[in-house]
């Protein structure tokens, strides 16, 4: 038996958010208020360039936002997730679980 395409739910995930890096940034600020980006950066262990291109999508897709500050006259970056970050994070959850179990319904049928 074939699987209907139609109704698979790897068709509906975000290509923003479902991408591992995006994923990761967006679980992490998930788990608290405001992450600064040395502290992200060193917690999904990625270069400065590499999380830079990564949040710009991710601000652009209005899923983060960025607020830069001076500390002792140098510059940090705070990050945190906005309402839509949180609610497209939550939807993309959902239909990895919904994945899930649709794959741990088919394997057992082995």
């Amino acid at each position: 038996m074939k699987p209907d395409p139609e109704s698979h739910p790897a068709l509906a995930l975000d290509e923003t958010t479902h991408q591992r890096v995006r994923l990761g940034i967006l679980a992490v600020l998930a788990e608290t208020a405001e992450c600064t980006f040395p502290a992200l950066r060193e917690q999904l262990e990625l270069t400065d360039g590499n999380l830079s291109r990564h949040l710009k999508i991710l601000e652009e897709a209005g899923l983060v936002e960025l607020r830069k500050t001076f500390e002792d006259r140098r510059p940090r970056t705070w990050l945190k997730l906005t309402k839509q970050g949180r609610k497209s994070l939550r939807s993309q959850l959902e239909l990895m679980e919904k994945l899930v179990a649709r794959l741990d319904s088919t394997m057992e049928k082995e």
